[in-house]
């Protein structure tokens, strides 16, 4: 199931919004300001992000740039009645993916957040916690200046993983982004867990990937207070 954060100021809009998105299978959470928005944000995964621009104690523009300052490439459609040319521009170079102006049709929301949803926005190219560098560019993984040799399926294992980071992601979240719908069997996660850990963690360096019980994983230095986010 897809999952999104709507961060909208008018209640009533906000209500209809996640109970249509509900229906259509869609989990959606609720913030109404922006200061509230990133903290949903922090704690949680999102497939993709509905902003308002005009929220209050901060609005939906310094939102997004501050999630895009932090690495977060979140798709991020931004719900606003402004249509004026200088908005939008002003939005997408903070970092906006798509715009949807009020009043919209619910179906055609519907269509925009699937479609996001299937793409992680092209803001973040450089990936990194701690000593661990992904290049999505030039398609290089390392860690201290060590080439990490990856499989397919392990690629995007640690792409999920690091942007996420630092906060943990469910096993279900990752089977779903690896496999959809039709997982393998229970133990195919496992060993390319295993594996990952083996090519990112060698013998002597400081543990990057955490088993969290009850949970799920999480890509982070224990070490840093900060995480080993970069």
């Amino acid at each position: 199931m897809l999952s999104v954060l709507l961060v909208e100021d008018d209640i009533d809009l906000a209500a209809t919004v996640v109970q249509y998105l509900e229906l259509e299978g869609i989990q959606c959470d609720h913030a109404s300001n922006g200061v509230s928005g990133l903290h949903f944000i922090a704690n949680n995964h999102y497939d993709s992000l509905l902003l308002d621009i005009n929220l209050p104690r901060l609005d939906g523009l310094a939102v997004c740039e501050q999630l895009r300052d932090n690495g977060d490439d979140t798709p991020v459609l931004m719900l606003t009645a402004r249509d004026q040319l200088d908005d939008k521009i002003r939005g997408f170079q903070v970092g906006t993916d798509d715009y949807l102006v009020k009043p919209f049709e619910l179906e055609e929301l519907v269509a925009r957040v699937r479609a996001l949803a299937k793409r992680r926005s092209g803001q973040s190219r450089l990936l990194q916690c701690a000593e661990v560098v992904m290049n999505l560019d030039s398609k290089t993984a390392s860690r201290a200046g060590r080439p990490l040799k990856l499989s397919p399926t392990g690629w995007r294992l640690l792409e999920l993983l690091l942007r996420a980071s630092p906060k943990v992601v469910s096993r279900a979240a990752i089977e779903q982004a690896l496999w959809g719908d039709e997982p393998p069997d229970s133990n195919s996660l496992k060993v390319h867990l295993f594996n990952l850990r083996r090519v990112i963690d060698a013998e002597g360096e400081t543990p990057l990937l955490h088993t969290i019980p009850g949970q799920g994983f999480t890509l982070r230095d224990m070490t840093a207070p900060d995480g080993g986010v970069q």
